[in-house]
């Protein structure tokens, strides 16, 4: 299997830039189990240290945080609720601490491997199998995504995004960012990005 993965220098730019265009692109996990992926569905923007709902509002570089202060395109990873995980991908410039979480995912390869991570039954055909990985923890579990992946390079070979599908801007809607009341009137800027594929 062939994959074209995207250069750093598309994720050398701006999250709110970065977002919107991750839509479509293929996520792919390659473990000793096998490979999984899913085309990104759903992004939202996170600028930095002026941006209250960001983990690095205030310039704030703690271990957890240290993955957005590198170079762009890596994974940043973390836990919430000290169950789930969540995958983003570290965008613009290196101390200019930005980045993208990926939200959710339409399954394409591996889904019987993530069937199986999820302990959920096969589903019979018809079936909206998007289930599998329509929030950011489900995705990530779906896919095998943990904190082992954390600063993982995704011009790499193990944890990767591709080309995708291409996705015109009529099909892409902005969206206030959700789950954030704690960041008040930052929580309200349309900076999560859906894209509902056929």
């Amino acid at each position: 299997m062939t994959f074209h993965r995207l250069p750093l220098d598309f994720y050398a730019r701006p999250a709110l830039e970065v977002a919107p265009d991750l839509l479509g692109k293929l996520l792919v996990h390659v473990t000793p189990e096998g490979t999984a992926s899913g085309y990104i569905t759903e992004t939202e923007a996170y600028v930095g240290p002026e941006d209250k709902a960001a983990h690095s509002y205030g310039g704030r570089k703690t271990d957890r945080t240290r993955a957005m202060f590198g170079p762009p395109g890596r994974a940043y990873v973390y836990l919430i609720y000290g169950l789930h995980h969540c995958f983003n991908v570290v965008v613009a410039a290196e101390d200019q601490p930005e980045a993208v979480l990926v939200r959710s995912l339409k399954p394409k390869d591996g889904l019987e491997l993530m069937f199986a991570r999820r302990r959920l039954k096969q589903q019979r055909p018809g079936n909206n199998i998007c289930r599998l990985t329509d929030g950011p923890g489900k995705l990530c579990q779906a896919l095998g995504i943990t904190k082992q992946q954390y600063g993982c390079d995704l011009t790499g070979e193990q944890l990767f995004i591709t080309s995708g599908i291409s996705v015109p801007a009529e099909n892409i809607s902005a969206q206030p960012r959700i789950n954030i009341d704690y960041a008040k009137e930052w929580a309200h800027l349309p900076w999560r990005f859906v894209w509902q594929p056929d």
